[in-house]
C-alpha cells in the first residue's frame, strides 16, 4: 500500500530504502530526476540511461515481491527522462491535443512506453485526464498538461496513450480524480477549493476509460469540493472515492493517492489521521514522493501506522487485504507476479 520516493542513483546496503525493501514494506517506488526538498542538492534518481536501468534492476533484486517502478512521464514540462540525461524530446499533452490526431498521440506515447520498458519502469503515472477548464490553473493549464477543454477529446487521446503503453506492458494511471482542471490553485501549496467551479463533465474522461477497460490505476486529487464532501478533500473522501468512483463509475481497480506530502494534506491532517481517513475512504496505495519534504524513515513510519490501525481495531484486516488483492491482481495482469 506504499509507493515511496527516495534519494540516490543507486541503493547501497546501508540505504534506508534497502531495509524497507528487505522487510517488504513497499509495493513500489517512484523515480524523480530533480531534488525539490533541498536546493543544495542537484539530483535525485536519474543521471543516464544505463544508470537508471541498473538502479531499477537493483531495486527489483532487493524486493521481496515485484515492485511497481513508477515515474511521472507525461511529456513536455512534466518529464523526468529529459534530453540532458540522454533521452528523447517529448511533447506535452496540450501540444498533442492541439494537433488532435489520435494516431500521433499513439505514436508519441508508444515511443515513450518503449523507453520505459527498456529501463524496467513498469508504471507511468499518466495520462492526465483533467480538463483544460481554467486559464488561471497553475498546475494543469500552467504546465500544459491537459489534452483539451473538451472531455471527449481528452478521453480519445487518453485511450490512445494507454493503448500505446499496454503494447509494451506498461501500466498507466489516469489522474486526478474527480478532476483538477477547474482549480484556481495548486494543491502542492495548500488547500484548493473547487466548489464553485468544478462540473460533472470533469469525470467523463475517467468514465470513458473505465468503460473501455483502459484504466489500471486512478490517482486522486487533493481538491476540496463542498458539494461532494463538506468535510474532506477528495483523496480522503468516502463519498468521492467510494460513492463516485467505485459505485457510480464502477471502477474496481487500484486507487492511488496523489503525493501525501503536498500541503493540501499536511497543512490540515497529521500523518496517522490522513492515512486512516484515506483507507476508510477507499485508497489502495499511498504515494509518498518524499520530495516536497524528505524523511528517510517515512516507509517504516507509514507501514507501522497501517499495522497499528489494524491491531488497534480501527481498520479491519479484511480492508487491508482488499487493497493488497487489487494491487496483486494488477501486477499479475502485467506478469509481475
Amino acid at each position: 500500500m506504499l509507493l515511496l520516493g527516495f534519494r540516490g542513483y543507486e541503493i547501497p546496503d546501508e540505504h534506508p530504502l534497502a531495509r524497507d525493501l528487505a522487510e517488504g514494506n513497499l509495493g513500489g517506488v517512484i523515480l524523480f530526476d530533480e531534488e525539490m526538498a533541498d536546493a543544495s542538492r542537484t539530483g535525485r534518481n536519474i543521471r543516464s540511461r544505463a544508470q537508471v536501468k541498473a538502479l531499477v534492476e537493483s531495486l527489483q533484486g532487493r524486493a521481496r515481491r515485484p515492485l511497481w517502478i513508477a515515474i511521472d512521464q507525461e511529456g513536455g514540462r512534466v518529464n523526468r527522462l529529459k534530453p540532458v540525461y540522454g533521452f528523447a524530446e517529448t511533447l506535452s499533452q496540450e501540444e498533442l491535443g492541439t494537433i488532435n490526431q489520435p494516431a500521433t498521440t499513439f505514436a508519441h506515447a508508444e515511443k515513450m512506453a518503449r523507453t520505459l520498458a527498456e529501463l524496467g519502469i513498469n508504471l507511468n503515472l499518466a495520462p492526465v485526464v483533467d480538463l483544460d477548464a481554467c486559464p488561471e490553473n497553475p498546475i494543469i493549464k500552467g504546465k500544459n498538461r491537459s489534452f483539451s477543454s473538451d472531455p471527449r477529446i481528452v478521453a480519445r487521446h487518453a485511450m490512445e496513450f494507454v493503448r500505446a503503453h499496454r503494447q509494451h506492458g506498461i501500466m498507466t494511471c489516469a489522474k486526478h480524480f474527480p478532476g483538477h482542471g477547474s482549480a484556481r490553485g495548486d494543491t502542492h501549496l495548500g488547500m484548493v477549493d473547487v466548489t464553485e467551479h468544478w462540473t460533472e463533465k470533469e469525470m467523463i474522461p475517467f468514465q470513458r476509460l473505465i468503460e473501455a477497460e483502459l484504466c489500471d490505476v486512478v490517482m486522486t486529487a487533493h481538491v476540496f469540493n463542498a458539494r461532494l464532501d463538506p468535510e474532506r478533500p477528495a483523496t480522503l473522501s468516502r463519498p468521492v472515492l467510494g460513492g463516485l468512483l467505485r459505485q457510480r463509475l464502477g471502477f474496481d481497480g487500484v486507487i492511488l493517492s496523489d503525493d501525501m506530502g503536498m500541503k493540501a494534506i499536511t497543512s490540515q491532517f497529521g500523518l496517522a489521521e490522513a492515512m486512516r481517513l484515506g483507507i476508510e475512504a477507499g485508497l489502495d496505495v499511498f504515494c509518498f514522493g518524499n520530495n516536497l519534504s524528505f524523511d528517510p524513515e517515512i516507509g517504516g513510519k507509514a507501514s507501522e501506522i497501517i499495522h497499528r490501525l489494524v491491531t488497534d481495531g480501527k481498520i479491519p484486516e479484511a480492508r487491508i487485504d482488499q487493497s493488497f488483492q487489487r494491487v496483486a491482481s494488477l501486477k499479475r495482469k502485467y506478469k509481475l507476479m
